[in-house]
C-alpha cells in the first residue's frame, strides 16, 4: 500500500512539473512573439475634461458641486456660468451634458451637441470626442 501511494505520489508530482513547465514555455512564447505596435505609443492622447483650459478656478468648486448634481446639476451649471467659461473646457463640459441628458431628453441633447459642433475647430483638443459622437447625434 504504502509503495502505491509512492507511486501515486511521483506521478502527481511529475504532472504539475510537466504542466509548470508547459505553462512557463507558452508565457515564454508569448512574450516574444509580437512587440506592441509603435503607432500606439505614439498616438496623441486628449487630455482629460479636468485638465483643459478654459474653467476660472473660482468656478471650479461649483463646478464639481453640478457634476455631482448629474445632467440637471450641469444643465445649471451651464445656464449661469457659460459665459465665464471658454473654450475647450466649455465644449467639454456641453458634451458631459449631451451624454447625461441624452436618456431623458434627446431634442435637447441634440441642440446643444449642434452648437459644439458650429463652434468647434479641428484643432481643439475636444474635437475627436466630437467625432466619435456625432453618428449618434446628428
Amino acid at each position: 500500500m504504502k509503495f502505491i501511494f509512492t507511486v501515486v505520489l511521483a506521478l502527481c508530482l511529475g504532472l504539475g512539473v510537466w504542466q509548470a513547465f508547459q505553462s512557463w514555455q507558452k508565457a515564454q512564447e508569448n512574450q516574444h512573439a509580437a512587440p506592441p505596435p509603435p503607432a500606439v505609443a505614439a498616438a496623441p492622447t486628449a487630455p482629460a475634461g479636468d485638465q483643459l483650459p478654459g474653467l476660472p478656478p473660482r468656478l471650479q468648486a461649483v463646478f464639481d458641486a453640478a457634476q455631482q448634481r448629474g445632467a440637471q446639476g450641469l444643465h445649471d451649471f451651464l445656464a449661469a456660468h457659460s459665459k465665464e467659461v471658454s473654450d475647450p473646457r466649455l465644449a467639454s463640459i456641453q458634451l458631459d451634458y449631451v451624454l447625461l441628458v441624452t436618456t431623458s431628453d434627446l431634442a435637447d441633447a441634440r441642440r446643444v451637441f449642434s452648437k459644439v459642433k458650429e463652434r468647434l475647430q479641428p484643432n481643439s483638443p475636444v474635437y475627436s470626442r466630437l467625432k466619435q459622437m456625432e453618428a449618434t447625434y446628428q
